[in-house]
């Protein structure tokens, strides 16, 4: 029996050592192409079992050109670049793993939340230029004293609105899932979206980019935040208006941003937010811990290993094609 066939497409990681070690646990050998095109994409996965992506394109025509695939990994939580309507009609498992940076995004959201909150980016830039007034940041407040808005109450919606709790601030959160007027297990109040702009101190953003949350921060809803109110980004960058917010910063609709993410990366240097005072920009590095990393690697390609071994993975987007297998005839492990 030959061993299971397995194609990372791309990968800008500094080592696939992680996934090396992986596979061969399973017996299973891989391989690294670095495609960036769908027909580079087809070459490269002729004889796959299962491919593993980070940005390459797993389109209609891709997963069309490749019977022999039975399992898409996507290194992350978003399958942006995944057709999986397309895959499902191919009878191919779309995995991802939701929640491996979970403690490190949230993390970041509330370190970019707290250097805001106390014009700690701007101090350091005044001290560096021999500026050391407090004037430039004041008013500064204690947490005690603000509210916290957490746009998106999922897993890492959640853990930042634990944290959030634990260094003080009063929390409130919006979430389709969750009734307005509600508590959660966590202790966050529940509120509509309007509410939470109008009346939170710190807005942070934890929803996925798609049809319904695309631009869902603009000038509209921007105008509707406290001229004080600070806005926080670490899920996806069309979540935001780029240019609404721009605008919003420089006319004083919001006082400042912390933003991991963008419509455009790696952000241009030529960017208007780069020209920005009163903004905190990393470069999409909130994912990022050496513990996450590890995990979000291995993951990857053991969800990949599952299915093409007959096993349900820990993490499936369409698990509807499991349950094709198995009325095939073709045995699905739990």
């Amino acid at each position: 029996m030959n061993p299971l066939t397995i194609v990372i497409t791309d990968n800008d990681h500094d080592s696939i050592a992680v996934e090396i070690e992986a596979a061969r646990l399973q017996g299973a050998e891989l391989t690294l192409a670095q495609c960036h095109t769908e027909d580079e994409v087809i070459a490269a996965a002729q004889d796959a079992d299962g491919i593993v992506v980070q940005y390459a394109p797993i389109t209609e025509r891709v997963l069309a050109a490749l019977p022999r695939l039975k399992a898409v990994g996507r290194y992350g939580v978003g399958v942006d670049t995944v057709d999986v309507d397309a895959a499902t009609r191919h009878g191919v498992a779309v995995c991802n793993v939701p929640d491996y940076g979970t403690e490190d995004v949230s993390d970041h959201a509330l370190a970019l939340a707290l250097s805001l909150a106390r014009g700690i980016a701007q101090l350091d830039r005044n001290l560096r230029s021999g500026e050391s007034s407090l004037t430039p940041v004041q008013p500064l407040h204690r947490t005690r004293t603000r509210v916290f808005g957490v746009v998106g109450l999922g897993l890492i919606g959640s853990a930042t609105a634990r944290k959030a709790l634990g260094v003080g601030y009063s929390v409130i959160g919006c979430d389709p899932r969750h009734e307005a007027g509600t508590v959660t297990d966590d202790g966050v109040s529940v509120v509509g979206f309007e509410e939470l702009l109008a009346s939170a101190d710190v807005v942070s953003l934890h929803v996925p980019l798609n049809k319904n949350t695309a631009h869902l921060i603009n000038a509209e809803t921007l105008s509707l935040m406290k001229p004080t109110a600070v806005l926080v980004n670490t899920c996806r960058g069309g979540v935001v208006d780029t240019d609404a917010l721009v605008r919003a910063l420089q006319e004083g609709t919001i006082q400042a941003a912390g933003l991991d993410v963008f419509e455009e990366e790696p952000l241009p240097v030529t960017s208007p937010l780069i020209a920005c005072p009163n903004t905190v920009l990393t470069p999409h590095a909130a994912w990022y811990s050496e513990e996450s990393y590890g995990e979000l690697k291995r993951r990857t390609v053991e969800n990949v290993l599952e299915v093409c071994a007959g096993r349900r993975p820990r993490n499936i987007l369409n698990p509807e094609v499991l349950e094709a297998d198995r009325q095939l005839g073709q045995p699905v492990q739990a």
